[in-house]
Order: C-alpha cells, then sequence, then structure tokens
C-alpha cells in the first residue's frame, strides 16, 4: 500500500490522521441504539459504567462540560429512564447518579452496533491493510495516551 505523497512529512500526516480519525470516530458516534441520544448523553452513560455512580458535578467535570449544560444532560438520561438518582454514600447534601438496567441495555446495543458496523468495515480490506491496522493500532493508542 503506498503512503500518498502528502503523508510523506510531518505535517502531511498529522493531517491526514487528524481528518480520518474524526471521520471515522463520527461514523462510530453515528452508530447509537437509540438515535435522539447525543454523543455527550452517550459520554455520561460510558462514564458512569466505567468509574460507578458519580454525582452531577463529577460528571460535569469529566466530560468537559458547564454544570448547567450537564444539568440538560442529566434531566435527559433521567427522563428516558437511563439513570437514577441516589443518595450520595457519604455526604448527604449529594446526590450520585448510576445506570438504570434500562441504561446498562442502551449502552451495551450502541456498543454492538458500533462494533457491528466497525467489524463489517474491516471485512471490506484485504488482508494486507488489516495487517497494517493491527500494526497500527499500538500506535495510535499511544497518541490517543499521551
Amino acid at each position: 500500500m503506498s503512503m500518498p505523497s502528502q503523508t510523506r512529512t510531518d505535517a502531511g500526516l498529522s493531517t491526514a490522521l487528524r481528518v480520518s480519525v474524526a471521520r471515522l470516530a463520527r461514523r462510530l458516534r453515528a452508530q447509537r441504539a437509540d438515535s435522539s441520544l447525543s454523543a455527550t448523553q452517550i459520554g455520561v452513560l460510558g462514564a458512569i459504567e466505567k468509574h460507578g455512580p458519580m454525582s452531577p458535578g463529577e460528571l460535569a467535570d469529566h466530560e468537559k462540560v458547564k454544570p448547567p449544560s450537564m444539568t440538560r444532560v442529566i434531566a435527559g438520561l433521567e427522563e428516558r429512564d437511563l439513570i437514577q438518582r441516589a443518595a450520595h454514600p457519604t455526604d448527604r447534601r449529594q446526590v450520585v447518579l448510576a445506570l438504570t438496567d434500562t441504561g446498562k441495555q442502551t449502552l451495551r446495543e450502541t456498543r454492538r452496533m458500533r462494533e457491528a458496523w466497525l467489524v463489517q468495515r474491516l471485512k471490506e480490506l484485504t488482508p494486507e491493510e488489516k495487517a497494517t491496522l493491527r500494526a497500527a493500532a499500538p500506535i495510535l493508542e499511544k497518541i490517543s495516551q499521551a
């Protein structure tokens, strides 16, 4: 697989990667169990699943949004019965948010849909292209963690 001339420099490679990774992320985000959920709402469900029950403030910090914006996101998720409020374990003045069974199922289904979409795209590649992606995956992970 030949590399286009514009990716021979670091700047050209940077541009090509930025565009491709952004497009891939956008295509993956479009694959979700409930198309009325925003990327932020799916992100909040994933954060709660990964980190356990979180306060609204912790969620706002984690998702890098302002508290009033998070309040709207939380209201939408509660309205759909995807998250529920519970008493904070150590501070009675606060609440934490946890996934409901419906929230867990929505997250599982969204991930299943994203995996299925990506598996289908991988089936369209040659064995050499798949080998290149296998070699690139740890490098992309390293860049994403920097």
